[in-house]
């Protein structure tokens, strides 16, 4: 039986996963990342996107998640996400109601200036994500 690490990806609101999993593959600030049994421990930053994982049978896993943080372990892998769902979970009709008024608030943003740039580009980014992920299915 291959060795396993136990992953958390938890938000504000609920427990996403916990399992046993034998890699994890998270979408860093910085860049993706990997992390096996025994791994050298460490923090870092996410950025919104999707974190991949293989759980204990070897199946391959999905999970959105918009920014946050992740600590590894040798043991575990605990990421602490803004939001984040399963992508089994994912409404794409909503996701992609979220895409459109967010491309709606940024067109609009040039002919007004109270239109926050930045969280409209933010909803959108996390909307195109889940949209991407669900529609890999």
């Amino acid at each position: 039986m291959a060795e396993n690490i136990r992953l958390e990806v938890v938000t504000p609101e609920k427990s996403v996963v916990s399992e046993p999993v034998q890699i994890v593959m998270a979408p860093g600030s910085l860049g993706e990342f990997g992390v096996l049994p025994g791994h050298t421990p460490f923090l870092t930053t996410l950025k919104t996107g999707a974190l991949k994982y293989k759980d204990a049978s070897g199946r391959e896993r999905f999970v959105f998640v918009s920014s946050g943080f992740a600590e590894a372990l040798p043991d575990r892998v605990t990421v602490l996400a803004e939001s984040a769902e399963r992508r089994k979970d994912i409404d794409i009709q909503r996701a992609k109601a979220a895409a459109e008024r967010a491309e709606k608030r940024l067109r609009a943003q040039a002919r007004e200036q109270d239109i926050d740039f930045l969280r409209a580009k933010a909803a959108l980014l996390r909307a195109i994500s889940r949209i991407q992920l669900a529609e890999t299915r």
